[in-house]
């Protein structure tokens, strides 16, 4: 889909990721499924809501992942 993210569980990466990485992989997913990379000022703030939706759904889903038999958390 979308080259520039990347996975963001272990052991593709060598730690938990952060907050930081989680959001700049949902931006990326929002810039991608709007095809806009900045969104105009009428829809900055469904973007931004959107991007914090996918953010969160993100963290949870790498908080509940089974990393062979074991927890990713």
């Amino acid at each position: 889909m979308c080259r520039s993210i990347k996975t963001l569980r272990p052991p593709a990466i060598p730690e938990e990721a952060g907050e930081e990485e989680i959001r700049a992989a949902a931006l990326q997913y929002v810039r991608k499924v709007s095809g806009f990379r900045a969104p105009a000022a009428h829809n900055r703030e469904v973007f931004e809501r959107a991007v914090d939706a996918v953010a969160e759904a993100t963290a949870e889903l790498l908080d509940h992942l089974e990393v062979r038999g074991a927890r990713a958390s």
